[in-house]
């Protein structure tokens, strides 16, 4: 980690790395290799600058710098676990629509656009590793003209994403560098490749529910009672006090544990008939952050999410 933080605390006094520390790699060129052999650069859609990580056992995983969006995760060559819509764009008009995109500050609708401005944004890459095999790289990113139009604050977005065999972790870290304090709420608004009709998840049963179906401005309050939650038509649903681990079986043969730390709340979503062509093939399960997240200057608030598939 660049910045020295508590993982197990929502707040956490920062200790912002130095240049001797930080290996800052600013904008990568194509076919540039870092510091760890498991992640180089290449050219993606629209030729933008996509991080290609490949574990030694074999898995891989794509991120696209335009958005510090993850849109692919492989555990087996040619089957992919994330999704990236088939009407998705790659010339920065619009944020990457699939994958794991970020909702930062702001998740939803609210005072800014859509999710907020941190999917529609470039980041760097700060640092890259390699751990018994297991490449390792932390995207950066900090506020400008473009952010401050929207949300007037000086801040920095480290995500650390983290490639095994059977794996892929991430950690976000959002450090206050204004002088005055800040709030915000967030998201990993993750698209799982699914049968939509045989996908369900496990583990929130119990959970204080805001349901968007069948309005989604006037969500309707309520309690999970069910064991396994499935999808058999438009789902909007997000679910306060999450548990700490859910169970996705995405229906195609693969079942995904979803962990998380400090992502406090959950949210399943698909948009079934809004978007005929593809609704049939991915579900949401997304880690969120719904209540306002407040933090002081050079504080920091840290959150992890562990994808993993036995």
């Amino acid at each position: 980690m660049a910045a020295t933080v508590s993982a197990t605390s929502s707040l956490a006094t920062v200790n912002l790395p130095s240049s001797r520390r930080f290996r800052r790699y600013g904008r990568p060129r194509v076919g540039m290799a870092f510091a760890s052999a498991g992640v180089s650069v290449t050219e993606g859609e629209g030729k933008l600058p996509k991080l290609v990580l490949t574990s030694a056992r074999g898995s891989e995983a794509e991120i696209y710098l335009y958005g510090g969006c993850i849109t692919s995760w492989k555990v087996a060559k040619d089957k992919d676990l994330l999704f990236v819509r088939p009407d998705a764009v790659f010339n920065k008009k619009k944020p990457i629509s699939g994958g794991v995109p970020h909702c930062f500050p702001q998740f939803g609708p609210g005072p800014m656009q859509q999710h907020g401005f941190a999917r529609n944004m470039d980041w760097s890459v700060a640092e890259s590793q390699t751990e018994d095999g297991n490449p390792i790289v932390t995207l950066g990113l900090k506020d400008g003209a473009y952010s401050r139009s929207m949300w007037d604050f000086s801040f920095q977005a480290l995500y650390k994403v983290y490639l095994t065999e059977k794996s892929l972790s991430t950690e976000l870290v959002i450090t206050n560098t204004d002088t005055k304090p800040f709030s915000f709420n967030t998201a990993l608004h993750t698209y799982f490749r699914a049968s939509v009709t045989a996908a369900s998840v496990r583990g929130l049963k119990g959970c204080k529910t805001l349901n968007k179906d069948p309005d989604p401005k006037n969500p309707l309050e309520g309690k999970e009672e069910r064991d396994i939650v499935t999808f058999p038509g438009f789902v909007d649903c997000i679910y306060l006090d999450a548990p700490g681990e859910v169970i996705l079986d995405n229906g195609l043969g693969d079942t995904i544990t979803i962990q998380n730390t400090n992502w406090s709340d959950a949210v399943l979503w698909n948009p079934h008939l809004q978007m005929e062509a593809c609704y049939r093939d991915f579900v949401c399960v997304e880690n969120a952050k719904i209540g306002n997240v407040q933090i002081e200057p050079q504080q920091s608030w840290v959150a992890k999410q562990i994808l993993s598939i036995a």
